[in-house]
């Protein structure tokens, strides 16, 4: 379990490796171009019911740490599709990846941990 941390926050934002290692790709693109934008997030069943969104600016501190020390392989599909959501008037929405056999699931329950919602 990967996580974020970002701004002044004291509250870490936790995301599965894999998940966050494409969003890091993502993100740093689009700061290094000096793009601003939002991320958004469905909270997990066990927190309050709702989504999260924060507003990303290259000027705001920003630091991802992964628990596993390998970097995963990046799926390009996936890559393309949460650019795709970063580029769009709505902002970036963390979506689950897409495999061939349907929605690669996370099941890990503990707070404060983001939950992956489906590509519509």
């Amino acid at each position: 379990m990967g996580t974020i941390y970002y701004g002044g926050s004291a509250t870490p934002i936790h995301i599965d490796d894999r998940a966050l290692a494409h969003l890091k790709v993502v993100v740093a693109t689009k700061l290094r171009r000096g793009e601003s934008f939002t991320l958004s997030w469905k909270h997990p069943e066990d927190e309050a019911r709702g989504r999260s969104t924060i507003w990303l600016h290259p000027s705001i501190p920003l630091r991802f740490v992964f628990d596993d020390p390998e970097t995963p392989d990046l799926s390009r599909e996936w890559l393309e599709e949460l650019a795709q959501t970063a580029n769009s008037s709505g902002g970036m929405m963390l979506v689950a990846e897409q495999i061939d056999s349907g929605a690669h699931e996370v099941a890990d329950t503990s707070p404060q941990v983001v939950e992956l919602a489906d590509a519509d």
